[in-house]
């Protein structure tokens, strides 16, 4: 089948396996900023989600998409480094049109990755996987997103490591956007500069969400760990205040002052 077998069939799978996964990303990004303003709302969507039988199947084709994608980036990758044979270790000039996140793409996919699976030990584990297995002792309940969003942007460490991640996952994806456009079909003439315009505008949105939420947990500015500023301040566990205080005392927030 030409669309695994074929050079091009192969590019054609990894953009709409990424175009996929930058959808998702921006289904991700809108309900992190939800935590920013209202602890009670985000931990009714993880509840709404948890380890439902559709969150967890969805859970599974998001990973298949990343699954294919990433082996694709590999192989894709071989197959080039193959096709320039012994002339790749020659030094030439780069070329000028020629973009840094494209010269560089496995190395941002390498640090894609690894984010990754930090992003899924911090998360994934801790609330699907735990509701799912029936863990117990954790420092939250699985559905508490809200507290694993606090607990886990008042350590410093994963503040920088997540600052490093949507660096590289803006690099990746500002070139991957339009190149995705381009393999597809979409991007003419006329509309290859402007699906590029679209393409870093959209990405630079998308990572100034998570940025967001990052940046305002970690400084304890999040309106959502204000009690008594306006915000609503509930953890979904009872007591409107006494969870978000706790979380603001972590990160120095208005609540813990």
């Amino acid at each position: 089948m030409w669309l695994f077998n074929s050079s091009i069939g192969r590019k054609v799978v990894m953009s709409v396996t990424g175009i996929s996964l930058i959808l998702f990303m921006t289904f991700h990004g809108c309900m992190n900023v939800v935590a920013l303003f209202s602890a009670k709302g985000y931990n009714m969507i993880c509840e709404f989600l948890g380890a439902n039988w559709y969150a967890v199947a969805a859970t599974l084709a998001l990973a298949a998409l990343a699954v294919i994608h990433i082996v694709y980036a590999f192989i894709l990758t071989i197959q080039n480094r193959k096709a320039r044979g012994n002339n790749r270790y020659d030094v030439t000039d780069k070329p000028a049109k020629v973009e840094w996140a494209s010269q560089n793409m496995l190395v941002l996919g390498i640090i894609i990755l690894l984010g990754l699976l930090l992003h899924l030990y911090n998360f994934w584990y801790n609330m699907m996987f735990a509701e799912i297995v029936g863990m117990e002792g954790l420092a939250h309940s699985p559905a508490d997103g809200f507290g694993w969003i606090a607990e886990t942007f008042s350590n410093p460490v994963f503040v920088c490591l997540y600052i490093v991640w949507i660096i590289a996952l803006w690099f990746h994806l500002t070139h991957g956007f339009w190149s995705a456009i381009q393999t597809i079909g979409w991007s003419g003439h006329l509309w290859f500069n402007r699906w590029r315009i679209i393409g870093i505008i959209y990405v630079t949105l998308l990572c100034l969400m998570f940025l967001a939420v990052i940046l305002g947990f970690a400084f304890g500015c999040a309106p959502s760990l204000c009690c008594g500023c306006g915000a609503d301040c509930t953890c979904g566990q009872g007591d409107l205040c006494e969870c978000a205080k706790e979380c603001a005392k972590a990160v120095g927030g208005c609540c813990g002052k």
